[in-house]
C-alpha cells in the first residue's frame, strides 16, 4: 500500500516516502478487502490533486485580442484539511480484517495523513494446508507531517487571442520519466468574452467571460524494484481526466486589476494494480495474483475564486485563492504581448 502512497506523492510533485511491503499480506487476505482499503485510502490524494491541477486557468476575464499571446509559469497547490488525512475503517465492511485493538470502526490515515501512534489489523488467510491463519499487519501511513500540508502542481501555459472574443490555452508537464517513475500532464482550454454582448458594455469597469477547460494526468511507477513480493511486470498506472466550467468577471485597470467567478469542477482518477504478484506466507502458501484491481475516485465541487494581477508592459504576476471541497491557491509568472 505504501506504493500506492508514493505514486500520489509522486504526481503531485512532492516528497517521496520510504516503501514497506505490507500490500503482500493484504493481498493474502483477499483482492476484495485489499481493494476497498485501496480506495478509500488513495481518494483524499487523488481528489487533492484534481483540485489543484484545475488552478490558475485565467488571470481576466478581458480576452487578448488576435494575435496576442501569453506565456505563463505557474505554481498551485491544495490545501490538506484535517478531514482529507483520515477515512473511516469499518471492519464490518470487510471480510477478513480485524483491528487488534480497539472498535471495530476506527479513523486511520488516509494517503495525506499518518498514524500516530502506529494501528494494527489482523488478516485472516486461507493457508491450504493448514487451513484458516492469521497475521497482524501495521496499516500504512501517508505523506502526514512530511507534506507541509499541502498538495502542489505545476504547470507551463500558452493563451493565444484567436479574435471574436475568443482565447485558446493549453498547458503541459514535460514528460519526467526515469527507471521507476514516468508521469505527464496537459491540458487545453477555450475562453469566451461576453462583455460586448451588453449594450452598456463600454460604460462598465469590468469584463465578463466564461471559461472550459480540460486537463488530462497520466502516470506510471515500477514497483518490480522496491515491492518485496516476487512477481514480473509489477507496476501502477493512474489516468486522471477533469473538466471546468467557469464563469468569471475582471476589473479593467491599466496596471492593478482584481478577478473572481464561479467554477464547477468534474473529473475522475483511476489508478490500475497492474502485474504478477506472487503472494505468499510461511512455507506452504503460495498464490499468483495477475492484476490484482482497479481503484477510482470522483470529484464534483463547485468552487469560487478570487485573484489579483499586476501588469508592467509585457511582465505580469498574478495570485488566486480558490474555494472549494479542497481549497487551493496558485501564483503565476506571465509574459505576454497585449
Amino acid at each position: 500500500m505504501k506504493k500506492l502512497a508514493l505514486f500520489i506523492i509522486l504526481c503531485a510533485c512532492t516528497i517521496s516516502v520510504k516503501a514497506q511491503n505490507d500490500i503482500d499480506v493484504l493481498l493474502a487476505g483477499g483482492i476484495e478487502d485489499a481493494q476497498r482499503f485501496t480506495n478509500d485510502y488513495l481518494a483524499p490524494g487523488t481528489n487533492g490533486i484534481m483540485h489543484s491541477m484545475n488552478a490558475n486557468w485565467f488571470n481576466s476575464a478581458k480576452v487578448k485580442p488576435l494575435g496576442g499571446f501569453e506565456i505563463s509559469v505557474m505554481v498551485n497547490a491544495s490545501l490538506i484539511k484535517d478531514e482529507h488525512k483520515t477515512f473511516n475503517l469499518n471492519t464490518a465492511d470487510y471480510n477478513n480484517v480485524e483491528f487488534v485493538q480497539g472498535p471495530s470502526s476506527q479513523l486511520v490515515s488516509s494517503v495525506l495523513g499518518e498514524n500516530n501512534p502506529p494501528i494494527f489489523v489482523e488478516i485472516e488467510y486461507e493457508d491450504p494446508v493448514f487451513g484458516s491463519q492469521t497475521t497482524q499487519v501495521e496499516l500504512p501511513e501517508g505523506i502526514g507531517a512530511n507534506s507541509a500540508n499541502l498538495l502542489p502542481t505545476a504547470f507551463i501555459q500558452g493563451a493565444l487571442g484567436l479574435s471574436s472574443g475568443l482565447e485558446l490555452k493549453a498547458r503541459f508537464v514535460p514528460k519526467f520519466e526515469n527507471e521507476d517513475v514516468s508521469l505527464s500532464m496537459y491540458g487545453a482550454g477555450l475562453q469566451m468574452e461576453i462583455t460586448d454582448w451588453f449594450p452598456t458594455s463600454k460604460m462598465w469597469p469590468v469584463a465578463l467571460s466564461g471559461l472550459v477547460a480540460y486537463s488530462h494526468l497520466d502516470g506510471s511507477y515500477n514497483l518490480l524494484e522496491s515491492s518485496g513480493i516476487d512477481g514480473e511486470n509489477q507496476r501502477l498506472e493512474n489516468n486522471t481526466n477533469t473538466w471546468l466550467f467557469q464563469v468569471l468577471a475582471s476589473t479593467k485597470l491599466p496596471v492593478i486589476n482584481f478577478y473572481g467567478g464561479i467554477g464547477y469542477i468534474k473529473g475522475k482518477s483511476e489508478s490500475d494494480l497492474l502485474g504478477d504478484y506472487r503472494v505468499t506466507d510461511g512455507i506452504f502458501f503460495t498464490e499468483t495474483i495477475t492484476d490484482p484491481f482497479s481503484v477510482s475516485s470522483d470529484v464534483s465541487a463547485v468552487r469560487g475564486t478570487i485573484g489579483t494581477k499586476l501588469k508592467l508592459g509585457f511582465f505580469r504576476l498574478n495570485a488566486e485563492y480558490h474555494l472549494s471541497e479542497f481549497d487551493a491557491f496558485s501564483v503565476g509568472v506571465n509574459f505576454g504581448f497585449r
